[in-house]
């Protein structure tokens, strides 16, 4: 089933019956929760984890390396996943049980070098001169030649094929269709990129104008596709853009030469469906959330507590319609759940959901969670899971 060349009415019909099937959810992404709060996926890395869950929701001898996507959708089962936005059954893959054991590294990871189209990036004129010789012509040719009727027939596919891949008891969400203009760091390293951000303002705006004209054709996709087959309405993004203590690069900027942008190529999804975009946080968001919120972001994940972010205050917000987020309010895979005892995690939990304000919640992890967190603490996690299902605060 996970290659197949589904009709248009065939996608419609799968999400419309999952929209039904999973009330809770959608009630949750329309803004309110209606008995209990609905579980997110955990992406849990550490192999044996993942085998030891996959075992307690009944599948005989689980083995993870030879038989992934069967043992991970297990583990989500048992630990009680109502939805999943990110469907990674491979992600494990990348890094054994006590981490990355094969030195993976990229041009943000101590590169040797780094060399782009052949072309050495060594200083932060040489990101400058990459742009204009390379990315500029080719993301002006992307965008005139942008074929959005392919575009929308990629996406129902690929959506139904995961649906179908994860098993129909999970509900999948909107990941990773929706572009937006980003910051290169990972395509040019963080001192050359960064350098080149503060030195040339200029060329970094028109890098963010082009990269916006293309992301505003595929978001004209994404919109289609979203009316056109159903799906749930619930649409995260994803870009990390903070560090443990503000943003990689100062907020004036970014209302200056990004914001704008980012809301020019939102702008089909916000306009032509009731999608809710929600916004992954990795570091401290807080510099960041008002001018989200205008942009008409209406809702968070990912919630880094120990680097500022103010949990309490946040879900007391509203969004720039009036209404309040929705969340995925997470254990800490960076604190609580490596670090703490089971005591914790429990009243971790119990924190997230007494203090969820207005907002609706969904309750999950922070993150993925690395190698390392202990099972009593998994356990705890998912008891809690399951006793907040069905109890609502």
């Amino acid at each position: 089933m996970s290659n197949c060349n589904p009709t248009d009415k065939e996608i419609c019909d799968l999400f419309t019956s999952q929209n039904y099937r999973h009330t809770e959810m959608t009630a949750a992404i329309a803004g309110y929760n209606l008995s209990g709060y609905p579980v997110n996926g955990v992406n849990i890395m550490e192999h044996s984890q993942l085998n030891l869950l996959a075992a307690k929701n009944g599948m005989k001898n689980p083995d993870y390396v030879n038989d992934h996507i069967e043992v991970y959708k297990n583990a989500q089962y048992a630990i009680g996943t109502d939805f999943i936005d990110q469907w990674i059954p491979g992600n494990p893959l990348s890094m054994g049980d006590k981490g990355y054991e094969h030195g993976a590294f990229s041009n943000t990871t101590a590169p040797t070098e780094i060399v782009v189209d052949g072309m050495k990036i060594e200083e932060p004129e040489d990101v400058v001169e990459h742009m204009e010789r390379f990315v500029f012509p080719r993301l002006q040719k992307e965008a005139a030649e942008y074929d959005i009727e392919k575009r929308i027939r990629d996406i129902g596919i690929r959506m139904y094929n995961a649906q179908h891949e994860m098993g129909l008891d999970i509900l999948l969400t909107c990941y990773g269709f929706t572009p937006m203009p980003t910051l290169w760091y990972s395509v040019y390293g963080y001192e050359n990129y960064f350098m080149a951000y503060t030195l040339y303002e200029d060329v970094m705006e028109r890098h963010f104008k082009l990269q916006a004209e293309v992301c505003r054709k595929a978001n004209e996709a994404a919109a289609e596709a979203m009316n056109r087959y159903n799906f749930p309405k619930l649409c995260r993004l994803d870009h990390d853009m903070t560090d443990s203590q503000n943003t990689l690069v100062n907020i004036n900027s970014l209302e200056r030469i990004w914001f704008p942008n980012l809301a020019y190529a939102l702008e089909p999804l916000l306009q032509k469906t009731d999608t809710r975009l929600i916004w992954h946080c990795d570091g401290n968001i807080t510099p960041m959330v008002p001018a989200l919120l205008d942009v008409g972001i209406r809702g968070f994940q990912g919630f880094q507590y120990e680097c500022g972010v103010d949990y309490t205050k946040l879900c007391k917000m509203r969004g720039n319609d009036g209404q309040p987020l929705f969340m995925i309010a997470g254990s800490s895979v960076t604190r609580t759940l490596p670090f703490g005892k089971p005591e914790d995690v429990r009243n971790e939990i119990k924190f997230l959901v007494e203090n969820r304000g207005d907002a609706a919640i969904t309750l999950g992890c922070s993150s993925s969670m690395t190698p390392g967190v202990s099972s009593e603490n998994i356990d705890t996690m998912i008891e809690c899971f399951k006793y907040y299902k069905n109890h609502l605060k």
